[in-house]
Formats: C-alpha cells, structure tokens, sequence
C-alpha cells in the first residue's frame, strides 16, 4: 500500500478528545486522531505510553481505512460482548445499562492493580447475577503471575466462563497457566491478547500451544488486511476487538470480523458504550448484541464540538510525523 503524502494526513487530521463514563485504563477522556482519504475516514489513537514503533502500526491501519478501503464482508453482522471495567461490583448494573437490548456475551476487566481476587469474584458475581446465560469472559491483561492466574482461575470457575484473556504476560507463561488449569480440571480456555498484538512474532503463541485462541485488534496489527494474515496464519479462532476507539476506529474492526471466514465468538467492539461521546451522529453502538456492518458518516459539528486545541493538539500531530516518517523509511 502506498504511503499517502505527510501533508495529506495532516491537512485532514482532527484531533479530538471523548468523554468516557467509566474510568478506562486510568483515563476518563479518550484523546485520538481522525483523518479523510479517498476511500474513507481512517483513525490514530495509539495511547499515549505507547512509542512510535508501535504508534507507526496504528497510523497504518488508520491509513489502510482511508486510503485503501476495506475489504468485502461475508456477514452483514457480527456479535459483540458488553464490556465491564474493572468498577467495583455495585457498578456493575451501571455499566451494563449502557448496552441496548439483550447482552450475549460480556468481557469483565480482573487483575486490576490495586485490587485483589476478592474484587475480581464479587465483579464476575455481580454479571452473572445480572445475566446468568450470558457466556463470560475475563480480561487480566497480563496482570497476574502463574501461580496467581492458576488460583483466580480456579476460584472464578464457579461462574462458568468461556474463556481468560492474557491472564500471564509470557507465551511460556500462558502455556504452563493453561497446561496447569487442564491438570486441576479446570476447562476455562486461554485467549493471548498482547502476545499477538504487542509481540515481534504475534504468531509465537501458536506454535507454541500456548493458547485456545487469540485476540486480534486492527490497529496494533497495522491494519485489517495484515489481520486476517495473522489469524490465517495462526490457525486459531479469533475475536476482534478494539482498542477504545471512535466510530471511525470500531468500523475497521468490524470489518476485519465481518471479513473473518468463521467467526465463533462474540467480539470486543462495544466499546462505544462505555464513552458520552463520538465523531458521528450515529455511533456504531450495539442493539441486541449486534453491530451492522455499515459505514460511518464523521460529523463535523461534532469534530469541532471535541477538538483539542493547543499543546496537545500540537503533540499529536508531532507524533503523526514521526510515525509517518518510520513508515516511508520502512
């Protein structure tokens, strides 16, 4: 894919700023970029730890989006889970008010830092309580160590869930965690998330056994095309999901899941719930635990109504060029 000129990014770029309800990650207003090419809006928003290496796959799929276009869809829908941060569990009916009509599937955040099993149990609890056919899932995002992500498990198996995502942060660490749920009669599966996103080689986690499946996400991946590569080449189920994007960043994943030959779990990409805000109109927002696949139309009134200004405005489009320019030197 040919590189669009840096002027190009620049002239189109809108630097915005979203309100979250819930705390995420540790920020309550997701700051990102979005842009017009030929073909569509594209989005930057890798966050803002992140170093331009890995910022420059982002800018990527930001301009795959807008500059290539997607590719054709096999489904004209995909699932999609409710997502719980890791709030305290009195919060939980909060959060998943945010989600219209029924909820299939739900991700709950644990191994937060700070908090300990207890909060992770009551959380789980408070879900299922809520919704007691729902199949659940949990996110430790590599928070626990092997001994504690073997015993949580084993506590948080009352509560049947489907599957725990990056539960340890090695691949050695994810297959002995999942070797050792097997040995405790423990059949929660093992999803690797950053293994595959963050990693040098993200299909390490598939040659060495060390996971059920894998969680893949369009802009870490470098874009959607370079996704399904990955899932191709894995040979693993895949759940897409998003990395708390805008409108303009969930329509590439669900492009990528709409794209996927088979699609055997709900999807990651409601997280629009848990934001007050968005770039267009018409938020790609779940109904029934569903997300069309459709096109987003960016409003203006509303680009403007979100801009960041100033410092960090300028601070954004400074990493725009810098991750522009490890792109054309690739």
């Amino acid at each position: 894919m040919p590189l669009p000129p840096l002027p190009d990014l620049l002239d189109s770029a809108h630097v915005v700023s979203l309100p979250m309800r819930v705390t995420f990650r540790g920020v309550t207003e997701r700051e990102t970029v979005v842009f017009r090419g030929p073909d569509g809006w594209g989005e930057f928003g890798p966050f803002p730890e992140y170093g331009d290496a890995e910022a420059a796959a982002w800018l990527r799929a930001g301009i795959e989006a807008a500059w290539q276009g997607l590719p054709e869809p096999v489904r004209d829908r995909v699932p999609v889970n409710a997502t719980v941060p890791a709030v305290p569990a009195e919060r939980v009916p909060e959060v998943l008010g945010g989600y219209a009509g029924q909820v299939h599937a739900v991700k709950i955040k644990v191994a937060e830092r700070g908090q300990g099993l207890a909060d992770d149990v009551a959380r789980v609890a408070a879900v299922r309580h809520l919704l007691p056919d729902a199949e659940l899932r949990v996110d430790a995002n590599t928070g626990w160590d092997e001994d504690t992500a073997v015993a949580a498990l084993g506590a948080l198996s009352e509560f049947d869930l489907a599957y725990a995502e990056q539960p340890v942060a090695s691949v050695e660490g994810l297959a002995s965690v999942r070797r050792r749920l097997r040995d405790n009669g423990v059949g929660t599966l093992i999803a690797a998330d950053e293994s595959v996103r963050k990693a040098e080689d993200p299909l390490a986690v598939a040659r060495a056994g060390a996971a059920d499946l894998i969680v893949v996400k369009v802009a870490p991946l470098g874009g959607v095309r370079r996704a399904l590569d990955i899932v191709a080449q894995a040979g693993l189920p895949a759940v897409v999901s998003s990395a708390i994007d805008s409108s303009v960043g969930i329509r590439a994943g669900v492009a990528l899941a709409a794209a996927l030959p088979e699609l055997p779990y709900a999807c990651g990409l409601g997280t629009l719930s848990l934001m007050t805000a968005d770039v267009t109109a018409e938020p790609l927002r779940p109904v029934d635990g569903f997300l069309p696949v459709r096109d987003v139309a960016v409003d203006e009134a509303l680009l403007a109504e979100h801009a960041i200004t100033g410092e960090r405005r300028d601070w954004w489009l400074d990493r725009m060029r810098r991750t522009h320019a490890l792109l054309a030197a690739q």
